[in-house]
């Protein structure tokens, strides 16, 4: 599934679509008649690209992010401890 750069096309999207209404489905039918607190949990969705809670958290530009502002911190403590700063 997937081009090289990493972006879902249509096709893509649909037959993830597809899989996860199956998925329900077959959750539903398999707890059908059983007491909610007897239930298994619901399927979760397909991670697909783009969408979620927010990027990877190991993704280039969150690493550079971090090391940036660790940079920035140490940056300030030598700032401080030369009394650049007060």
């Amino acid at each position: 599934m997937g081009d090289t750069d990493g972006l879902w096309g249509l096709q893509e999207h649909l037959q993830a679509l597809t899989i996860d209404e199956l998925r329900t489905a077959n959750w539903q039918r398999a707890n059908e008649g059983v007491k909610p607190s007897k239930q298994t949990k619901p399927p979760k969705a397909m991670s697909r690209p783009g969408l979620g809670r927010g990027r990877d958290k190991n993704s280039p530009e969150r690493i550079a992010k971090r090391k940036a502002a660790l940079e920035r911190a140490a940056s300030r403590r030598q700032a401080l401890a030369r009394g650049e700063i007060a």
